[in-house]
């Protein structure tokens, strides 16, 4: 069998339509160690607050999770999906930042982001400019790390249009609560499936809602939700990060 000493250089054009079905795939692989699955997006809290205690409570906590990510976390996704630069994302995690009042949520973005951005440095090795970004940034210590731009970020310079980015997003977001759900034992795995399913009719329609807007028109829709991961701190025995 031929060795095979350099991987990287089998590597094609990062403009190739094929490649970048690969690369779309990875990002949104649950094997990709972002810590996803360490939060519940305020579901966990919801659940012994008795705000979702049945499917059909559970369905709506997701669809308006949704109707937040879209109306608030999207315009970072995009802005930095469509300027993938390191000033520019720069000031979109300067922006967040400042946004994000809620300390759990906060903390779990910065988590995640944080942890996106190390991986996708290390796995994208043709894209030298996401270490360097990382480094820079480290070096400095003026950027938090948050979630939402550096997943634009990343997309962006993968080569990925700027909807495609949009609508991962929102995946990934199902995704995640929809495990939660499932390990909450709100929902079987068998359900957790036919769930996400149905929530991704509603996800698509959300996404045509809030797609491509700026920064200065985020905003908060479901403040209740966000409120309510805000005392996620305060359980008494937890499961979850957030």
């Amino acid at each position: 069998m031929e060795e095979v000493k350099d991987v990287t250089s089998r590597f094609p054009s990062r403009e190739s339509e094929h490649f970048l079905q690969w690369s779309k795939w990875q990002l949104l692989d649950s094997i990709l160690p972002t810590g996803g699955f360490a939060h519940s997006f305020g579901l966990e809290a919801a659940m012994q607050a008795h705000i979702v205690s049945q499917p059909q409570d559970l369905q709506s906590y997701i669809i308006h999770t949704l109707e937040n990510t879209g109306s608030l976390l999207l315009p970072f996704v995009y802005s930095a999906a469509t300027s993938p630069d390191l000033q520019t994302w720069q000031h979109l995690d300067m922006i967040l930042d400042a946004t994000l009042t809620n300390e759990v949520s906060r903390k779990a973005s910065v988590s995640q982001g944080s942890a996106l951005m190390r991986v996708s440095s290390s796995v994208f090795s043709e894209i030298p400019s996401l270490k360097m970004m990382r480094n820079a940034s480290l070096s400095n210590g003026d950027v938090c790390f948050h979630h939402a731009p550096v997943f634009g970020l990343v997309c962006g310079l993968v080569g990925l249009d700027s909807e495609t980015c949009q609508r991962a997003f929102m995946y990934i977001t199902m995704r995640d609560i929809i495990s939660a759900a499932t390990r909450l034992n709100l929902v079987g795995p068998l359900g957790a499936a036919v769930l996400q399913h149905q929530v991704s009719f509603v996800a698509e329609e959300l996404l045509t809602k809030w797609k491509n807007r700026g920064v200065d028109e985020a905003c908060q829709t479901c403040p209740l939700l966000d409120t309510v991961q805000g005392c996620h701190s305060y359980l008494f025995s937890r499961l979850f990060c957030s």
